[in-house]
């Protein structure tokens, strides 16, 4: 009996040394913010949240017609002396654990982003799956004012507006913040970040008239991927050059390769690339670097401008798959051209491939290796097999006088 009354009295002590939520928050007392914003200003760090407004997005709740969002901006030293500043004029603490996007402005990610990413690293509230983007040409604070259309919420549309681009059209990436640190701290490849910008009237934007039409006024949109050396920003990707690198990355899940119907013909075959596969090493010959990209397309016919194209033959069929061979490479090279000869930077990861080739070269060559990079020959390989000519043979067209 003592013995039973002793092992129910252990538990029941042991209760009381538990602390229960000790720290929790209830729902009502905190200000959810979806994306963040990061400028600088002189020395001041300039903070932009994106808070949702739950009375505006509640699926059964009919608003007073306010707007989905509401953005708070403070200034601070320090990046968390600015989002604990914003506290002066939010009616709620900042959460962040439901953030889905952080803009960097332009001109803040030229001067360095380092010291931005050890808070956001550091900070055990936030989590690391978010997509980071540049705005291009203009700051963080504006991307986030412009409300948009379909989805309620800017942050949701800027994540899968960039989640789906990538999948279905390929010249933009998402990167989250673990990604994006392995890339600063690797001596073998350098970061790169795809741009967002606004097209169209940004004042437009801001207010709730630009999603009551039917053609908003501004628009955000996916522009380019830029080229980091180090933490700091030192150039753009044309849209072709940042399809060229996805490619090389094996990041190319589908997209649209046109080519002509004939030599210098307007009139184009467009081919839906339905999967890709990329391979890029690095190697050493004669006490040189050398790269190697190869590339294996399948593809499919998606669209015919040609009269006289016989689909049905397979030397057409042949004829095609080397244009878009020779597409693919030539959108490849450019890319790495653009790298070598105007960045000077590997953003590529051919340091890295050699690093596991070659561990003894890559100890003497590391320090100085976007110098070797600039002067290493690299060869693009693309092998295209297209798979269907789609639902009908040949065109309409062959038959219309």
């Amino acid at each position: 009996m003592r013995r039973s009354l002793g092992l129910l009295i252990i538990p029941v002590l042991s209760l009381t040394l538990l602390s229960g939520c000790w720290n929790r928050i209830e729902l009502n007392e905190l200000a959810i913010m979806v994306a963040m914003g990061i400028d600088k200003s002189d020395d001041q760090y300039v903070v932009t949240a994106q808070v949702v407004n739950p009375g505006e997005v509640a699926a059964k709740s009919v608003g007073a017609g306010k707007t989905p969002v509401s953005t708070y901006q403070e200034t601070g030293s320090t990046l968390l002396e600015a989002i604990r500043r914003v506290t002066t004029i939010a009616p709620r603490k900042l959460y962040g654990a439901h953030l889905r996007v952080l803009v960097i402005g332009e001109e803040l990610a030229k001067e360095g982003i380092g010291k931005v990413l050890d808070l956001l690293s550091r900070d055990q509230e936030l989590r690391t799956d978010y997509f980071i983007v540049v705005a291009k040409g203009t700051k963080a604070e504006n991307i986030l004012k412009v409300l948009t259309t379909l989805e309620t919420i800017p942050a949701n549309k800027l994540y899968a507006s960039l989640e789906t681009s990538e999948k279905a059209w390929a010249p933009t990436k998402t990167i989250t913040l673990d990604e994006l640190i392995a890339d600063l701290v690797s001596k073998g490849i350098q970061p790169s970040i795809t741009g967002v910008q606004i097209k169209g009237d940004q004042k437009t934007g801001e207010s709730k008239k630009n999603v009551e039409q039917i053609e908003p006024d501004s628009l955000l949109q996916y522009k380019g991927i830029s080229v980091f050396k180090g933490d700091k920003l030192i150039g753009w990707l044309s849209e072709k050059e940042s399809k060229g690198f996805n490619y090389t990355q094996g990041k190319v899940n589908s997209t649209i390769v046109e080519v002509p119907c004939t030599e210098g013909s307007e009139k184009k075959v467009g081919i839906e690339l339905i999967r890709t596969k990329a391979n890029l090493n690095g190697t050493v010959q004669n006490g040189s670097p050398k790269g190697t990209v190869q590339i294996r397309a399948e593809g499919n016919v998606a669209e015919v401008q040609c009269k006289k194209l016989d689909l049905t033959k397979t030397k057409t069929i042949d004829q095609l798959e080397k244009k878009v061979e020779q597409d693919i490479k030539g959108t490849i090279e450019a890319a790495i051209s653009k790298a070598q000869e105007e960045f000077e930077v590997d953003m590529f990861g051919f340091g890295e491939a050699i690093h596991r080739s070659n561990p003894d070269f890559w100890k003497k060559v590391k320090k100085d290796w976007n110098q070797q990079f600039v002067d290493m020959p690299v060869e693009v390989k693309v092998d295209m097999k297209i798979r269907r000519i789609g639902t009908i043979g040949n065109s309409p067209l062959n038959k219309i006088k």
